[in-house]
């Protein structure tokens, strides 16, 4: 007899509705523009088309100054129940899963990470009493913010019960980088038909679509303990750190290639690579190695491929747009910093969608709105 098919699992049952988050996003850069004009009174401008993107850039003279903030999310409730069932501290990867939360945006717009602040919000001052769970959140912080080779400046580490749930924290992280010089900035104005799409590899999950992913284990009858492949457990493979990108963008800066365009993979999945504001078509014809994780997430949620590959990165964890004629070099020079990529697709005239041809998906610019 088969074993019953599973019951499909989607983000919004997890609880996660972008149709009712997105808007308060949209309200607020409307909002937030307005104040642009602040800058003027010190001799600055904004650069209005970073409105929108995954960082805010100003131009202050000789170069331009980018910055970002970003919360890890609810990652750390599977590293809290993994060290329940196993007795050992993940917040070392936590800690780098949180900085590249910020430093992964930063770098989509060419900039530099010059300095990372740490926000680190527990539900009252007993947490830091486990000396080995904060010690691996200061020994992954640093380790994160040398592979970067980023300042870690300083931070806040409120207590705060009755906002946070006792034993539990929330991290969140802000970047400020350079674009230096002003020819590395990569908002999209090159961004056109003829580009090549280079997806670089993630590591797994990433630190988006945990609320799926912990809607999931409840299911399971041995929840993050239970195999997903001989010698990995769902809970480990969650919880293997995100991948940090600035090495990479450094390196194709170092090596000569123009950058047209870059994004981050994160909430919405592959509709991320629809973010600019162009009407430009994206087609994808080679996709990535789908890590063991995500498959069985898209396996045992029976998602199919269009929910799977809008909600989650399913194995491209950071998308670069460059000219076509440099698109293998931008893959070589990845993967000499240890980050497998692949020549994916291409940039086409027409209307916004994305169409990834192998598996029949398309989406449209409808399917994403930030703006």
């Amino acid at each position: 007899m088969n074993p019953p098919a599973p019951t499909p699992l989607t983000y919004d049952q997890a609880g996660v509705q972008y149709d009712l988050i997105d808007p308060l996003k949209v309200a607020a850069q409307r909002a937030a523009a307005a104040t642009g004009a602040h800058l003027g009174a010190h001799g600055f401008a904004e650069l209005a088309g970073s409105r929108g993107e995954s960082a805010y850039v100003v131009d202050v003279g000789p170069f331009l100054l980018a910055s970002i903030v970003e919360c890890l999310g609810t990652k750390t409730l599977v590293a809290d129940e993994m060290q329940r069932l196993t007795g050992r501290s993940y917040f070392d990867g936590i800690a780098q899963d949180t900085i590249a939360m910020a430093v992964n945006d930063l770098v989509t717009v060419g900039a530099t990470p010059l300095v990372v602040q740490a926000y680190w919000a527990a539900g009252g001052s007993d947490w830091f009493a486990d000396a080995d769970r904060a010690q691996a959140l200061v020994r992954g912080w640093k380790a994160a913010c040398d592979v970067c080779q980023v300042a870690w400046g300083g931070g806040e580490t409120p207590a705060l019960a009755g906002i946070v749930e006792a034993g539990r924290i929330d991290l969140a992280a802000s970047c400020t980088g350079l674009v230096n010089p002003k020819e590395r900035l990569t908002l999209g104005d090159r961004l056109g038909a003829g580009d090549a799409i280079v997806l670089l590899a993630s590591s797994g999950i990433h630190a988006n679509g945990l609320s799926l992913a912990r809607k999931l284990a409840e299911r399971l009858p041995q929840g993050y303990l239970t195999e997903i492949e001989p010698g990995l457990r769902y809970g480990d493979a969650l919880l293997a750190p995100t991948t940090l990108y600035s090495p990479v963008t450094e390196a194709l800066w170092r090596a000569g290639v123009p950058v047209h365009y870059a994004a981050n993979i994160t909430g919405h999945g592959w509709r991320k690579l629809l973010r600019h504001p162009k009407t430009l078509a994206y087609r994808i014809h080679t996709l990535p190695p789908v890590p063991a994780v995500l498959r069985f997430i898209q396996q045992q949620a029976a998602m199919d491929d269009a929910e799977a590959y809008g909600t989650l990165n399913m194995g491209a964890g950071f998308a670069l747009f460059v000219p076509a004629a440099q698109a293998e070099q931008a893959a070589a020079v990845a993967r000499d910093c240890g980050v497998p990529a692949w020549v994916a697709g291409q940039v086409e005239a027409g209307a916004k969608q994305l169409h990834i041809d192998p598996l029949g998906v398309r989406f449209s610019g409808e399917d994403l709105q930030l703006r």
